[in-house]
């Protein structure tokens, strides 16, 4: 617990990280705080209109150690991957928890991922059970065959054709359990990275990333814990935005988290939503505020927040500015990435924010702008983001990848690929990125998975996929497509495309924009040069119709 009287500067000058021999997410997030205060409340669980349901920490503990022993009776164990694959639920708590307690590898997985993502990613990663829905279950299922380690498919909503009755199973389960002994570097959670460069990559932490988080996420929301906070985030708990911005670190607090109604984001049900269930702690994506920012002022009457972060992509200073008068309360910024998440930040109360900033270096954390010759840049110069290592949030390494994990670092520096200026007060305001990484309403999403999924039409030659600016999202992703000998485009043959993605990848994958082009530039080693069309794409943001290309823009849905 960071001193409340402390200022940023103070703090940070005072911090030290503990050094625990052991160390466990699982003890850290619930068992200690079953222990101590078991009938306080955990989960709010109002996924149902009108229907809340309170889950306290004694109830989760004992719904943790049954599903422990169900998936310790099937043989997983330490260093296993488990996959989770549901949305905001008790049941995507428990699971994370008692795969931590098991010291196995949670995977999590987004519900809105296709086949073609779920393929990749628990083929790469070796998973050994997947916890699941029947819909889950029914997309897995179709990939069986390719996928040698799977054993078990559990679903939590009841028998099915595709999957174990997971709730059956821990009916019959003992509710004693004692969490296996962990290390703080011992591998806990893997989350697949973007694909900016090639497949996505399994990105390991170990139990230390909760501890990482904590002194991050305690500033960011004006000293967690407080009288009456209760958090809530739209960001799915897949992400580590939902997952390690929100969830797990709130919880460690002792402070409850709302698990909410899933789909598309409508602002002002969120704003009545927070309202009545009396939400005062909040991480919200920055599209998420640009989107709150346009519904009805008169929903916004009666929010009474204590706290808002948000991360996931710049927020821009209209949106900062618009927040402090409309919200009653200051946006706190963070940054960081899947590698090193939560290393830069923001915290209104201690006089540390500023419109179209990031923030400064958390406490504990050693961030620089490093210029091509690895040297720390001087402020008002752009550099790299570069974070120091050791330190506990950065990643043990990309899962049976030594050269990319070795790559991604100079030194000692992680490189974040991002770029960034500094001021003389040592706040850092986002730039850009030096790789193709596309930031579209809080998902960073990589192009080479997209393009490989294009090709896969019947009717696509070659594809290349930027994203394009966006007053709303930030940027849309936008596909440049090389059509087959004979194929003749059409406005129905974009939405054929459009849809092919999006049942394969993703929803928030898919592209919004398609252009049918006759040449895809590549360098002489077969790559696509995407500078070309993202130049394309930025001045057709800027211009009232498309340079160089036949466009078939499709309308959000």
């Amino acid at each position: 617990m960071l001193p409340r009287a402390k200022s940023w500067d103070e703090i940070a000058a005072e911090f030290r990280w503990p050094r625990p021999t052991t160390y466990n997410i699982a003890v850290e997030v619930c068992e200690r705080r079953a222990a101590a205060s078991p009938d306080a409340p955990a989960i709010v669980d109002a996924r149902d209109e009108g229907r809340i349901e309170v889950w306290s920490y004694r109830r989760l503990s004992l719904a943790v150690h049954r599903l422990s022993n169900v998936l310790a009776a099937t043989g997983i164990g330490r260093g296993d991957r488990v996959a989770i694959l549901l949305p905001q639920s008790p049941d995507t708590v428990i699971a994370h928890l008692a795969v931590y307690a098991l010291a196995a590898v949670a995977l999590p997985l987004a519900e809105v991922f296709g086949v073609e993502a779920l393929d990749h990613r628990l083929g790469d990663a070796g998973v050994r059970a997947v916890i699941t829905h029947h819909a889950g279950a029914a997309k897995i299922a179709a990939l069986a065959d390719r996928l040698p380690s799977l054993e078990t498919i559990w679903c939590v909503d009841g028998p099915g054709a595709h999957g174990e009755d997971l709730a059956a199973a821990t009916a019959r389960a003992s509710d004693a359990f004692t969490p296996v002994t962990t290390g703080p570097d011992d591998p806990a959670l893997m989350i697949y990275t973007s694909g900016t460069t090639g497949l996505p990559k399994g990105a390991l932490h170990g139990h230390r990333v909760l501890l990482g988080h904590l002194p991050g996420v305690q500033l960011a929301h004006e000293f967690l814990p407080a009288p009456g906070d209760l958090m809530w985030t739209p960001a799915d708990w897949a992400w580590a935005g939902g997952l390690l911005n929100a969830l797990l670190p709130a919880l460690a607090f002792g402070v409850p988290v709302v698990a909410g109604r899933g789909g598309r984001f409508d602002p002002d049900r969120a704003v009545r939503s927070i309202i009545d269930l009396g939400v005062r702690n909040v991480f919200l994506p920055p599209t998420a505020l640009k989107m709150m920012r346009s519904g009805t002022p008169a929903a916004r009457k009666g929010l009474s927040l204590r706290s808002v972060a948000s991360a996931g992509e710049a927020l821009g200073r209209e949106t900062w500015e618009w927040g402090r008068s409309a919200l009653g309360v200051a946006i706190n910024e963070w940054y960081g990435q899947t590698e090193c998440n939560l290393v830069l930040g923001s915290a209104a109360g201690l006089g540390v924010s500023r419109a179209g900033a990031i923030g400064r270096p958390v406490p504990g954390h050693r961030v620089a702008l490093l210029g091509p010759d690895g040297a720390p840049v001087r402020p008002g110069e752009v550099g790299q983001i570069a974070v120091a290592r050791p330190d506990p949030v950065m990643f043990l390494g990309y899962w049976n990848q030594p050269a990319a994990t070795a790559a991604k670092f100079r030194g000692d520096w992680l490189m974040t690929g991002d770029q960034g200026i500094a001021d003389d007060d040592g706040y850092v305001t986002f730039v850009g990125r030096d790789d193709d990484l596309i930031t579209s309403s809080g998902y960073r999403i990589g192009p080479a998975e997209i393009e490989d999924c294009l090709i896969g039409h019947p009717a696509v030659g070659f594809a290349a996929v930027v994203g394009k600016p966006d007053r709303l999202r930030t940027e849309i992703v936008k596909a440049y497509v090389k059509l087959r000998d004979g194929v003749e485009a059409s406005p129905a043959l974009a939405e054929a495309i459009r849809a092919h993605v999006r049942e394969r990848l993703s929803a928030h994958e898919y592209p919004r924009e398609i252009a049918f082009v006759d040449e895809i530039p590549m360098t002489t080693t077969g790559k696509v040069i995407r500078r070309f069309f993202r130049e394309d794409a930025r001045a057709e943001a800027g211009s009232d119709g498309p340079l160089g290309a036949r466009s078939d823009r499709v309308e959000p849905t």
